[in-house]
């Protein structure tokens, strides 16, 4: 194809070409958009359905007096002013606080050893990553059962194991510390999986000529992983930690299967508390309401300051 040039007079400019006819590129963008909202319009219908509605409920329920299905009577600030003289909340508080210092580095830690570990040729590497990675893949309930098949006080397997080896059978139910011990095993065993398949993916881009030159500068093994591996995975370990952190929060499975929360309220988390008052034999969904909503302001609130610290450290 030639295009034919034409002279031009002094002065004269040369007709404008557009590379598109006039109209075309708006409608073009216009027919894109469309697009774009038919494909998100269902993930943005399930959404403001089951996050934004029942969010909105909530916050309505937190300032009623509301033990049915019905409608309740405005009650103004009350539910709050008796979650903050309630003294469960503070132990439920304090518990889930307790519980997630207790994972959270473990569950980190873990992985990435986990993830150093398997990304080496070893014997029996597949075996044993299955045998890690299998809490994700069945559910949360199935892995709670099998830790109330443990830790059972009468017919707990490790109980027995312990009654044959003469040490005694061990009060995982009945003892405060124990019960939260076995929560927080329970919990590990289920997210090391998660994080030790972060890890590996995020290994296989660490710089290989980096650790070439490390070693050769004569950094040992230990130091190649402090100064090398670890800040190199940095993004990593916080997305880790800001999840399990998140996770931690809204621990409800285990607790409610292994423990319901006891004994007394030695292992009664947030979630465990707000599903008690607000489902369980008070029926008070306005105050149990009222207990989710300072979790999650709780969990916004320390990922905000997660995100600002993070960026201090890039920065």
């Amino acid at each position: 194809m030639t295009i034919e040039k034409t002279a031009l007079a002094p002065g004269q400019e040369a007709p404008r070409q557009d590379a598109t006819p006039t109209g075309k590129a708006p409608r073009s963008r216009l027919r894109d958009n469309r697009a774009a909202y038919a494909l998100l319009g269902p993930n943005l219908l399930l959404i403001g359905l089951f996050l934004l509605v029942p969010l909105v409920w909530s916050l309505l329920m937190s300032f009623q007096a509301k033990r049915s299905f019905g409608p309740g009577e405005w009650s103004g600030l009350t539910n709050l002013s008796r979650l903050l003289s309630d003294d469960v909340f503070w132990r439920a508080l304090l518990n889930t606080a307790i519980f997630t210092v207790a994972t959270v580095p473990l569950s980190v830690g873990l992985g990435l050893g986990l993830a150093m570990l398997m990304d080496k040729a070893l014997p029996g590497r597949g075996v044993f990553r299955t045998i890690v990675y299998l809490p994700i893949a069945v559910s949360s309930l199935v892995v709670s059962l099998v830790g109330l098949l443990l830790f059972d006080e009468s017919v707990g397997i490790v109980n027995g194991v312990l009654r044959d080896l003469g040490v005694g059978p061990v009060s995982w139910q009945s003892n405060g510390a124990l019960a939260m011990l076995s929560v927080v095993v329970m919990t590990l065993w289920t997210r090391v999986g998660f994080g030790m398949l972060v890890y590996l993916a995020a290994l296989q881009d660490v710089d290989k000529e980096v650790l070439e030159a490390a070693t050769m500068d004569g950094a040992g093994g230990f130091n190649r992983v402090r100064h090398v591996i670890v800040p190199w995975l940095r993004p990593t370990t916080f997305f880790l930690v800001v999840i399990n952190m998140i996770w931690s929060f809204q621990v409800f499975d285990v607790v409610y299967v292994m423990t319901n929360g006891g004994p007394g309220y030695s292992t009664t988390m947030l979630v465990t508390y707000a599903y008690d008052e607000g489902f369980g034999p008070s029926r008070n969904f306005g105050y149990g309401a009222t207990v989710g909503l300072v979790l999650l302001v709780i969990t916004l609130a320390i990922t905000a300051v997660q995100l600002r610290v993070n960026r201090r450290q890039e920065a």
